[in-house]
């Protein structure tokens, strides 16, 4: 007959997950699947409101990465208003991106990967956690602490004191300017953050090291990958740049103009996942599946453009011929990708443009379309708006971060569970292992869910004394 585990909730990520293990009855994995079982409605109902709302309105897709949905929004805007905002405006827009990046994969690594590394997938779950941290290594966490407030930091003063969904960039521009003291302010303590960076990555390559036989075991696939570049160098890019697409061996299929995606990507869709899957159009799929967030990133790009985390990027790029695939080597790249966020911002703050008023630039047209990309933390985010000659939005479509990695958190799952699990001698670690592959990419599945036709429903009423009185049912 077979069995089946249930995982109900993925933890230590954003958003609720399920796993379900088939077994034979041999207690051997025949199959394994990731469940993404929340709904977003996000695209249908920003219909009818107005294109210029959109900033304000799709950072409540998510408390962990508002920041993220609310640049991609006015830049999207800024397309759709016919418009490129001065560079002042450009260069603050980024700095508060960088502020996003730092607090949230500092708080990922240190909060939520780091006590599987420093405890050990098998370790008792009631320490395996950032409370176990803190009491095995009070200053580590500390510093953990001390570098996700200096992202928020740097999100707030920017935003007039909105550490969360904020309201700074509009169609054209942002809407306040950075004074001297706010400048000094956030440029003082980058030196300081870098160090705790450096010291997580330590961390990082020193497990990879001990552990190389587990983490060429532990979903190691191949794929393609996809991310930003700078248009001239093929660095590493974050706000801004064509999209670079490159095959299972490293060869380069695509760079294009993140307005173009819908010629090249096409999305999949499962019955079991509310989440989609996207897809190199031109492979179909399955072939054209790819990877994006830190280890897409760094495997498709050139070099960095900053002097420290270029100097590990040479050291990543070692490790393989060809792509680096293993799945935990997310923590290594997130945490290089950490270490340019902080060396940017000072690079930004530094520049004499960042203190301009010269922050907006008028618009009185409409296009009636725009397209809008950045880099996420958790990947390639495009946000798609069309209008009516008025402005009113009649349609919008997300290809959000973590959709782009659905494929392979899926595959991640179903290989660890094969290769780890013995549902004959089943441990919680085990489990954790299958957890940590979904870990590993640092999904926000509040982002990215969708739905296909309608949402399956069934409401309940029951009375006084918790009896069943009506139930109605919606497949």
């Amino acid at each position: 007959m077979g069995r089946k585990i249930t995982i109900e909730p993925v933890t230590r990520i954003e958003g609720h997950a399920r796993v379900t293990i088939h077994v034979d009855d041999a207690g051997k994995v025949e199959r394994a699947y990731m469940h993404v079982d929340q709904f977003r409605g996000f695209e249908k109902f920003s219909e009818g409101r107005m294109f210029f709302e959109m900033p304000s309105i799709t950072p409540r897709i998510c408390g962990i990465c508002p920041v993220s949905h609310h640049l991609v929004s006015a830049k999207a805007c800024d397309m759709t208003a016919g418009v490129t905002p001065p560079r002042p405006a450009s260069l603050l827009r980024e700095l508060m991106h960088m502020g996003q990046y730092i607090q949230s994969h500092s708080m990922h690594f240190f909060h939520l990967a780091a006590p599987d590394l420093i405890f050990g997938f098998d370790a008792d779950p009631a320490v395996r956690n950032v409370v176990g941290i803190i009491e095995a290594n009070p200053e580590l966490a500390l510093k953990a602490v001390k570098l996700r407030k200096f992202g928020q930091e740097m999100i707030s003063v920017l935003s007039g004191g909105r550490r969360i969904h904020p309201k700074f960039a509009v169609p054209g521009g942002v809407n306040k300017a950075l004074t001297l003291h706010e400048r000094d302010q956030l440029l003082a303590p980058i030196d300081e953050m870098i160090g705790y960076m450096q010291e997580g990555l330590a961390i990082a390559k020193g497990w990879m090291g001990a552990n190389q036989e587990l983490v060429q075991r532990f979903a190691n696939f191949r794929s393609g990958y996809m991310g930003l570049v700078d248009a001239d160098t093929g660095a590493l890019e974050f706000y801004d740049g064509p999209v670079r697409l490159i095959d299972r061996d490293g060869k380069r299929l695509e760079q294009f103009a993140g307005k173009d995606y819908l010629d090249y990507v096409r999305e999949h869709v499962e019955d079991w996942s509310y989440l989609k899957f996207p897809y190199y159009k031109k492979m179909g799929w399955p072939d054209g599946v790819y990877r994006v967030a830190p280890l897409g990133r760094l495997n498709v790009a050139d070099c960095i453009s900053t002097p420290l985390a270029n100097k590990e990027f040479k050291q990543f790029k070692a490790i393989s011929d060809g792509p680096v695939e293993p799945t935990l080597y997310m923590h290594y790249a997130r945490l290089i990708e950490d270490i340019y966020a902080a060396e940017r911002a000072r690079e930004l703050l530094e520049d004499p443009d960042i203190l301009s008023t010269d922050i907006m630039t008028r618009s009185s047209i409409i296009t009636g379309e725009g397209v809008g990309v950045i880099e996420a933390p958790r990947g390639t985010l495009w946000h798609h708006y069309w209008t009516d000659d008025n402005g009113q939005i009649t349609r919008v479509n997300l290809i959000v971060a973590t959709g782009n990695n659905n494929w392979a958190m899926c595959t991640a799952v179903d290989m660890v569970a094969k290769e780890f699990v013995d549902a004959n001698n089943l441990t919680e670690g085990m489990l954790n292992r299958v957890e940590a592959a979904i870990r590993a990419y640092d999904p926000c599945l509040s982002c990215s869910t969708h739905a296909i036709g309608q949402m399956p429903l069934v409401v309940e009423v029951r009375g006084p004394d918790g009896g069943l009185t009506n139930r109605v049912q919606r497949d």
